[in-house]
């Protein structure tokens, strides 16, 4: 039983990092394009921010 607990913690530790992993690399794509509207002038864009 201990042993499955400390598989069941490895692998949710894993899947955590890789949901961290995967929303910072898309939080930085949404960032640019918050930019580009922006220097654009849209208002919307800038009122997001």
């Amino acid at each position: 039983m201990e042993k499955w607990l400390v598989v069941a913690g490895v692998w949710s530790m894993c899947a955590l990092c890789a949901v961290l992993f995967i929303r910072g690399a898309t939080l930085s794509e949404t960032r640019k394009l918050r930019v580009a509207r922006a220097d654009q002038g849209d208002a919307s864009g800038a009122a997001k921010r």
